[in-house]
């Protein structure tokens, strides 16, 4: 059994990004628990770089949020999934704030050994997804986690644009791999 915890960044309910994650989920079997984490959702500060953390006994945030909550989700996945809808080269700003917080040495309690990756956006050149791509493999070698996979799906800008796109049977194909 494995757990998957789905770092989930778009800001728009029943979008591209969630029905792209919706047949992720589809394909996995009976082995793998999800828990979603929707960053937009979420009452989530930026990381301050005070660096309490690190000093503390516990690696307490001394932000009150709900990154603690994060954190202690995040701390039973063993696959971690990263979904987002690409903004400007990058994941959404909602997520953004999610992973700049994991800057908390907390995260060396996590037992995460695989990183996967799923990404939409509205501009239909496979390119622009180059730099969010060359951010997944910085993270995953940096903190030695296998390549779970990586699905981009370009020119899907409409919140109904991926309803009957092939990258759906992709993303099911992918969470059956898994």
């Amino acid at each position: 059994m494995s757990h998957l915890v789905i770092l989930m960044g778009s800001p728009r309910p029943g979008g591209n990004t969630a029905r792209l994650v919706n047949a992720f989920v589809s394909g996995l079997d009976a082995r793998h628990t999800v828990d979603i984490l929707p960053a937009a959702q979420m009452n989530l500060h930026p990381c301050t770089g005070c660096n309490a953390c690190f000093h503390s006994a516990d690696n307490a945030c001394v932000q009150q949020d709900d990154m603690a909550a994060c954190y202690a989700r995040m701390a039973k996945a063993d696959i971690l999934v990263v979904a987002t809808p690409l903004y400007f080269y990058s994941v959404s700003a909602q997520l953004k704030i999610l992973i700049d917080r994991l800057h908390n040495p907390i995260r060396a309690n996590f037992r995460v050994k695989k990183l996967v990756l799923l990404a939409v956006a509205g501009n239909a050149e496979p390119s622009v997804f180059d730099p969010l791509i060359a951010l997944y493999h910085t993270i995953r070698t940096y903190f030695h986690l296998e390549d779970g996979g990586i699905l981009t799906v370009p020119g899907v800008r409409r919140a109904d644009d991926i309803s009957d796109h092939p990258a759906l049977e992709q993303a099911r194909a992918l969470g059956a791999s898994l």
